[in-house]
């Protein structure tokens, strides 16, 4: 198994390759430039660092939202486009999951947030223990008030993770007493959650085709919205 996995749902892109027993490596970037510009060459100078070729690959995984519409989509494309030629299994995680799955708390917490804007995070929750994640919320976009009463009938620390972070701290820290803001280097979204999620799916002995793959937004875009909303008028 060697598993080749992107992540692009907010500003910072990342690739990660991986096999059966361990991370080979991973190429993080959050410069601000944009995801097709720097999304491919990164998979090919990391494959070439890990000594491997794209031929040696044999699945794909893929963040598939929620996030940035743009990233998620370039992401998507990317995966889609590398597993269709060969026809490897090419799996969708979780945004949200993937990034508490990175951030490697043991045991509390984990509250994985993503600036959607008017006061409302792309969010879901986890329970840690023993370093192992199970959901305790669905993903979601929730307003941060709502979020603050859930999270206070909550015991022992919650962590932070994502883009969203500083939002969710900034708003609710005084508040929520147990909150934790991660350092920055952990805070971010990154390809290695993408990766152990989708190893996980096929040792499970899931194979989605490319062609299964679709983002996950969670709502309409901006442009949706305001399109219904003259449709209403």
């Amino acid at each position: 198994m060697l598993i080749l996995a992107f992540e692009t749902s907010a500003k910072a892109a990342s690739v990660a390759l991986m096999d059966e027993n361990r991370l080979l490596g991973e190429s993080y970037q959050n410069t601000g430039m944009t995801h097709s510009q720097t999304l491919l060459a990164m998979a090919e100078d990391l494959l070439k660092q890990c000594g491997k070729t794209a031929q040696d690959v044999t699945a794909i995984a893929v963040a598939q939202g929620p996030g940035s519409f743009t990233g998620v989509r370039i992401g998507v494309a990317a995966a889609k486009g590398f597993s269709w030629g060969r026809e490897l299994p090419c799996c969708g995680v979780s945004t949200l999951e993937a990034m508490a799955e990175s951030l490697g708390v043991y045991g509390g917490y984990v509250c994985a947030c993503m600036d959607a804007r008017r006061s409302q995070v792309y969010n879901a929750l986890f329970r840690a223990e023993k370093g192992r994640l199970s959901r305790v919320s669905d993903d979601r976009a929730i307003a941060l008030a709502e979020l603050a009463e859930e999270l206070k009938a909550l015991e022992g620390p919650v962590f932070l993770v994502g883009d969203g972070s500083e939002l969710t701290f900034r708003t609710l820290g005084e508040q929520i007493p147990g909150l934790v803001l991660p350092a920055e280097h952990r805070m971010h979204q990154r390809a290695v959650g993408v990766a152990l999620l989708a190893k996980r799916q096929i040792q499970a002995g899931l194979a989605p085709s490319g062609g299964e793959l679709t983002p996950n937004y969670l709502r309409l875009s901006q442009a949706e919205r305001e399109k219904l909303e003259r449709m209403k008028k």
